[in-house]
């Protein structure tokens, strides 16, 4: 029996973490799950290329998967940052606080197989086998077990007040156990559970989805989605001016001004680019000279700039979208005195699925170079540079990151991205202060004092000037004026409903 305290923590921690709410274009079809109406097939151009064939374990992949309505798992993110039903009708904690027990809705896969206990239980432990594995539950050593026909035990190795938050994550998304080959490969071609099956695989340039008649949620209004893949932002504009597609991910903000006022959507998010420096090697390994770069940095030339509006000069690593993060920053202690370059040579890299990413490294490099640096930029697709930036091939990079996007917890993603064993550690930082500091805020259930101590971590991080953070961003998705009820979410995991309709 779980004991009122423990109910009380849960509901508490799963409470809203992020202001505003999820819009739609349009009527808002996108919060009709009845699926009347028949409309046709949708074109999509999405900005980044699947990395690693739809593998749900890819950095990019799991969310593309998740976009397209393809996956999903025991719980989503709503609007407000909180845990809700989606493969889970409920769950509830244990008494040791460890342990989650989550009782399943009736739901089929794609491949027509009914979603059993046994089945997400298999899917969770082969995603918590999966190396490295997914952010969401680096460190975490999740284990999952049938228990019965239609519920499913999931622990961790402590106390886990946000572990349904965890699962929301689109690398934990459940599929049939026909999907897991003997080679530790995953197949989601007509293997998941989302309203839309992935039918065809055009390399890593386009998809084919056709509707999943048989969702649990409802039958989608759309009768299918013909993906694209189109890493160059001009020509996703130009796809949509022509009528090419009928959404159009991330939207330069240098093209906005040529699109039909009626197709430019924007949207808060807590998104950020950031400048990560290398701690691990070269250069930057040198603290004094991590100073001199964040003294040569103007991020207010970039917002302007760069962003035209869409941005504005970064306060922290929590931006604007999450309200309360403003009134509980606290200033950075200790940091490094900068030191004198003295012409020494860096690398940084970005990639130009997001065409202001370049800009924004161009604009860097004038101010770094002033400042005694000499500076190469190394531009690529995301795909083609993600391996060397995991491996940490380059003396700095700008990157975009949203805060919120592993888990909807301001914890996970310090954990993930600035502590010795994160999984997404551009910067390589392993600071003792740091690791402490992000553990403690793991182990507080009560959201504001997790808040707290989340912001007393995010202090520590930039004292180490391991991530210069440059500008809080909006992003801009272009709509077709036929197209009713897609979805504008700031936390950029879903782009397509089963309202979503041409």
């Amino acid at each position: 029996m779980r004991s009122p305290r423990l109910r009380l923590i849960a509901g508490l921690l799963l409470a809203p973490l992020l202001s505003g709410c999820f819009s739609s274009s349009g009527d808002d079809a996108s919060s009709d799950s009845s699926g009347s109406g028949e409309g046709g097939r949708l074109g999509v151009a999405l900005a980044f290329q699947p990395t690693e064939n739809y593998s749900p374990y890819g950095s990019q992949d799991a969310f593309i998967l998740s976009r397209l309505g393809v996956a999903e798992g025991l719980t989503r993110l709503d609007a407000n940052g909180t845990a809700v039903p989606a493969l889970a009708e409920s769950w509830s904690s244990e008494q040791d606080g460890k342990s989650w027990l989550f009782t399943l809705r009736d739901a089929k896969f794609q491949d027509g197989s009914d979603v059993t206990a046994k089945a997400v239980a298999s899917a969770l432990t082969h995603a918590a086998q999966a190396d490295p594995a997914p952010t969401a539950i680096s460190g975490v050593q999740l284990t999952a077990e049938a228990v019965g026909d239609d519920q499913v035990k999931v622990t961790a190795a402590d106390a886990d007040p946000v572990l349904p938050l965890r699962l929301t994550n689109p690398s934990l998304a459940v599929f049939s156990p026909k999907a897991y080959g003997k080679d530790g490969k995953v197949s989601p071609v007509g293997t998941a559970t989302g309203p839309f099956a992935l039918t065809k695989i055009t390399g890593d340039t386009a998809a084919t989805l056709d509707r999943f008649d048989d969702y649990w949620g409802g039958r989608a209004q759309a009768s299918g989605i013909d993906a694209k893949f189109v890493s160059d932002g001009t020509a996703r504009a130009n796809a949509l001016r022509t009528g090419d597609v009928d959404i159009a991910e991330a939207v330069p903000v240098a093209q906005v001004a040529s699109l039909d006022k009626d197709t430019a959507h924007e949207v808060n998010t807590a998104r950020n680019t950031s400048l990560y420096l290398n701690t691990r090697t070269g250069v930057f390994k040198d603290a004094g000279l991590r100073a001199a770069a964040r003294e040569a940095v103007d991020t207010s030339v970039i917002a302007k700039g760069v962003y035209e509006g869409y941005a504005e000069p970064a306060q922290g690593l929590y931006g604007p979208a999450l309200t309360w993060a403003s009134g509980k920053r606290i200033e950075p202690t200790g940091l490094a005195k900068a030191a004198d370059p003295k012409g020494k040579s860096i690398t940084i890299a970005t990639y130009n699925d997001r065409p202001e990413l370049p800009e924004a490294a161009q604009v860097l490099q004038q101010q770094l170079q002033k400042a005694g640096f000499k500076v190469k930029l190394e531009v690529r697709t995301y795909a083609r540079l993600e391996s060397d930036l995991l491996a940490g091939k380059f003396d700095a990079a700008v990157y975009s990151r949203n805060m919120m996007l592993d888990t909807g917890d301001p914890v996970t993603v310090l954990d993930g991205d600035y502590t010795c064993d994160g999984s997404n550690n551009l910067s390589f930082l392993c600071d003792k202060n740091v690791d402490k500091l992000v553990t403690t805020a793991q182990a507080e259930t009560d959201p504001a004092k997790r808040q707290d101590a989340a912001m007393k971590a995010e202090a520590a991080i930039l004292g180490t000037d391991a991530v210069i953070p440059l500008v809080h961003l909006k992003v801009v998705t272009g709509i077709g004026t036929s197209v009713k009820g897609a979805v504008l979410d700031p936390y950029e995991r879903e782009f397509v409903g089963i309202g979503t309709r041409s």
